[in-house]
């Protein structure tokens, strides 16, 4: 009985911690003053970044428009083929990495480590953003998907979700740049991925330096 309740005891400390380790994202504001056509306008690649951090409603609105949930039957922002809905967006900072969860619009925490030197790897200037966003596609989500390599509708699907983010960037005064190129594999590990997930694209983001 007394190793029952100490099981139960430390069951209970530990979701409480994990549920620490997450973050509830206020309730991201869609009026936003600039339109499409003045995003677009303006759009560019920034490569120089300032360390001031994002509060967490920009964070909000941009994950939002990233792979956000628009509708009530769950469809997202950014299109996928066949609604495999195969994406998912990491945020990497220096308190850790987190997994976006649409649905109810919150960081889960999934490594306590800074990884955003993994996700700039050679370019050393993308690790001076105050937040990394990566993109990965789950090859197992589309019929016949292989593990070795994101599918073609998954790089497409990653592009939708990397012009989001683009233009959310404008419309909300922060600059960034799409990348592919990444430490792959440490983010894999890291980031606690499936043999199927595959990151794919990248966004430091911040305000100009």
């Amino acid at each position: 009985m007394k190793k029952l309740f100490l099981t139960s005891c430390l069951i209970m400390a530990s979701t409480l911690f994990v549920s620490a380790q997450n973050i509830k994202l206020p309730e991201p504001d869609k009026n936003v003053s600039m339109t499409l056509y003045q995003a677009l306008q303006q759009r560019k690649s920034v490569r120089e970044y300032s360390t001031k951090d994002i509060d967490d409603m920009k964070l909000s609105q941009l994950l939002w428009a990233a792979v956000g949930i628009n509708r009530p039957d769950g469809h997202l922002t950014a299109p996928t083929a066949i609604n495999a809905q195969d994406i998912t967006v990491y945020v990497c900072r220096k308190d850790g990495a987190y997994l976006y969860v649409a649905k109810d619009n919150t960081l889960q925490k999934v490594s306590d480590k800074d990884l955003r030197k993994s996700v700039a790897s050679a370019q050393a200037f993308a690790a001076e953003a105050p937040i990394s966003l990566v993109i990965v596609t789950d090859n197992a989500k589309f019929r016949g998907g292989s593990t070795n390599g994101p599918t073609i509708s998954g790089a497409i699907d990653a592009g939708y979700v990397s012009q989001n983010i683009d233009l959310a960037c404008e419309a909300l005064g922060l600059c960034t740049v799409p990348r592919a190129t990444m430490d792959k594999e440490a983010l894999k590990k890291e980031l606690k991925l499936t043999e199927s997930q595959n990151p794919i694209l990248n966004h430091p983001i911040g305000y100009k330096k």
